[in-house]
C-alpha cells in the first residue's frame, strides 16, 4: 500500500517533464474552448462563465499532465530486458505462442503513456490490427485493437511490444518502421488514455518482476536473457 502511494506521488510530482506534441495540441483546443465559453457565457451569466473557464482550464492542465514525456537514460546490461511501458504488472504468463512469455502491464491515466523499446535491436515488423475498445485492465483486452511492433536482437531473439486500446483509449500511435535499428529505452510509440501494453519474450528469458508490481518504461528491469 506504501509502495504505491509513493509510486503514485512520484508520477505526479516527481517528474520535471516535457509534453508530447499531441498532449499540447489538444491542451491549446481546450483552451481555446475556455476562452470562448468565458466570452461568450460572460453575457448571459457571470457565474457559469467563471464554472466553465475553470473546468476547461484544468482539463487542459490535465491534458497535459497525461501526455508528459518524461527524458530517461536507460542503463542496463547486455542480457537485461525493461519495461517498456509505465504501470502495473497484470499477469505474467504463457499464452498462444508456447515459446512466448506474455507480460501485460495496464496503465492508469496517472502513468506516463509512452512505449519504450524493451531492448536494443532490429524492427522487423509493424502491425495494425483493429479490434473492440473493451477495459484495458479486462482480460477480454486480448480482443481489443491493437498495434504490434516485433523487434529482433542481434542474438536472433524475438520480443514483441503490443499497444492495446481501453474503453476510454481510442487511438494508437508507433513511432518506428520496420528496417528501423532501436535501442534499449527509445521512445516506439504513445497509446491515448488508459490502456495495456502486452510484452511477449522468449521463453528462454528469466521473469524478474512479478503480478502486481509497479513498473517504470525504459527504467524497470523485467527479465534477463540466459
Amino acid at each position: 500500500m506504501i509502495k504505491d502511494l509513493i509510486y503514485t506521488l512520484k508520477n505526479v510530482f516527481g517528474w520535471v517533464t516535457t509534453v508530447h506534441p499531441i498532449g499540447k495540441k489538444f491542451a491549446r483546443r481546450l483552451l481555446m474552448i475556455a476562452a470562448i465559453s468565458f466570452l461568450f457565457l460572460y453575457l448571459i451569466s457571470n457565474c457559469w462563465a467563471w464554472f466553465f473557464l475553470k473546468l476547461f482550464v484544468l482539463l487542459a492542465i490535465f491534458t497535459a499532465f497525461f501526455f508528459r514525456n518524461p527524458e530517461r537514460k536507460t542503463r542496463i546490461n547486455a542480457d537485461e530486458i525493461i519495461s517498456p511501458a509505465d504501470g502495473k504488472i497484470l499477469s505474467i504468463k504463457t499464452e498462444g505462442d508456447k515459446d512466448k512469455i506474455v507480460i501485460r502491464i495496464f496503465l492508469s491515466i496517472f502513468d506516463v503513456h509512452i512505449q519504450r523499446s524493451p531492448v536494443k535491436g532490429k524492427i522487423t515488423d509493424t502491425k495494425y490490427i483493429p479490434g473492440s475498445f473493451l477495459f484495458a485492465n479486462n482480460k477480454g483486452a486480448d480482443k481489443n485493437e491493437r498495434n504490434i511492433t516485433k523487434i529482433l536482437t542481434t542474438n536472433k531473439k524475438e520480443f514483441i511490444v503490443e499497444q492495446i486500446t481501453g474503453a476510454i483509449a481510442r487511438r494508437i500511435e508507433c513511432f518506428v518502421k520496420p528496417k528501423e535499428t532501436v535501442e534499449a529505452g527509445q521512445r516506439i510509440g504513445i497509446i491515448y488514455f488508459g490502456s495495456q501494453v502486452a510484452l511477449h519474450v522468449p521463453k528462454s528469458v528469466k521473469i524478474i518482476c512479478k503480478e502486481g508490481q509497479k513498473v517504470e518504461g525504459g527504467l524497470t528491469t523485467i527479465g534477463l536473457l540466459k
